[in-house]
């Protein structure tokens, strides 16, 4: 028996009609408010599948913040540092360890996020959906919602906040199908198991990889599994905190999740928490208004701009910058694929990376490893290649 549920249009406007087709071997999905885009269920079927593993990998509760089809952040419920709940806007509120993943997967990247898809590894409770509601965010999937907190997610977006129930106990078939301009691919699904067990080979000469990196860089190749390849995540304190998405080559990866890394560490330079905002400005426009602070070479428009929402601010220099970031030491970093020169190494290291996995198999291992040596990193072989498009 087929189900079908209409969506509201495919990856864009014009391209209508479109619809899910569920049958006797799809997941147990109710839309329980709003409905959904094309876009929508790639990112709820995606996020769902990362909090779901990385929820069961490390026995903590598992969020993830989704956009076009690749995480900007993915955390578990670690208790969050008066800096880092001042950081991401919720210094004022008392979170549960499910909200405090959330708060955590949000934070990674907060300009990213903005109009993000939610996905939790457990039922949604009320400290959640408080902290949902107060994002700027298009839906959310979970395996439950506790009692009143559909009351609050159905006030979002006018009433039109995508809320959708997935069943936890839903495994797909063994093999997936693809369509794409009239052929058909068929495929095993890439149901390969990451647990710090796979973070025994160890090749670099520094062999110690502590239990609280073991679990970074669970985060960070259980992210990758489902970031659109290329790409490398920067993992610290069980959080992302840097993901490089969809680049063509690894080092660009590599820049663009260190860049992420070092805006995250540069948000919690004590001149960023105490920046005074104009008053009225949302929580989006107060990210922005940071990132243009933190930005190494603003236009005079930007500069404009920031005067105007953060009057009076002093913007750190240069000089300032580095000295913070020197302060950022024991990143993991994980890696879909192979490094094929040690330039990333190189730019990792600029990021305060100590621990790094990585599957191995290129002909310039011992060039890598040489490298990583040099920083004193620890370097994991996992033979495992994470490629997901």
């Amino acid at each position: 028996m087929e189900k079908i549920i209409p969506l509201r249009y495919g990856l864009n406007p014009d391209q209508k009609p479109a619809r899910l087709i569920l049958d006797e071997q799809s997941p147990g999905i109710e839309v329980l408010n709003g409905a959904p885009g094309y876009i929508n269920m790639l990112d709820a079927l995606n996020a769902w599948q990362l909090v779901k593993e990385l929820g069961e990998a490390l026995g903590l509760p598992a969020a993830a913040s989704f956009k076009h089809v690749s995480p900007a952040g993915a955390g578990v419920g670690i208790p969050l540092s008066h800096v880092l709940k001042k950081a991401y806007f919720v210094d004022d509120m008392d979170l549960s360890p499910l909200a405090t993943a959330y708060a955590r997967a949000r934070g990674a990247d907060r300009v990213s996020s903005f109009g993000d898809f939610v996905a939790l590894s457990e039922p949604c409770d009320l400290s959640t959906a408080s902290l949902i509601k107060r994002e700027v965010s298009n839906g959310v999937i979970a395996p439950g919602y506790d009692d009143g907190v559909l009351d609050i997610l159905q006030k979002k977006r006018g009433g039109s906040y995508l809320v959708i129930r997935i069943d936890p106990g839903y495994e797909p078939p063994q093999m997936e199908l693809r369509t794409i301009f009239g052929i058909t691919m068929e495929q095993k699904r890439n149901d390969v198991t990451l647990v710090p067990g796979i973070l025994t080979n160890v090749v670099t000469a520094k062999k110690e990889i502590p239990a609280d990196a073991q679990r970074d860089l669970i985060v960070s190749l259980i992210t990758l599994k489902y970031t659109q390849s290329n790409s490398v995540c920067f993992a610290f304190d069980g959080q992302a905190i840097g993901v490089g998405a969809g680049q063509q080559s690894r080092v660009h990866c590599t820049r663009l999740a260190g860049g992420k890394a070092d805006l995250w560490w540069l948000r919690q330079h004590p001149r960023v928490l105490d920046l005074e905002f104009r008053e009225g400005m949302n929580r989006a426009e107060k990210n922005n208004a940071i990132d243009v602070f933190l930005l190494e070479d603003p236009t005079p428009q930007e500069l404009a701009q920031l005067a105007v929402d953060l009057p009076g601010a002093q913007r750190l220099t240069q000089e300032e910058k580095h000295a913070w970031l020197d302060k950022l030491t024991g990143v993991s970093l994980g890696s879909d694929a192979y490094f094929p020169f040690r330039d990333s190494i190189d730019r990792a290291s600029r990021s305060g990376v100590k621990y790094i996995a990585e599957p191995g198999g290129s002909n310039r291992d011992e060039e890598v490893i040489a490298a990583a040596n040099e920083y004193g990193m620890a370097m994991a072989f996992t033979g495992i290649r994470l490629f997901h498009h």
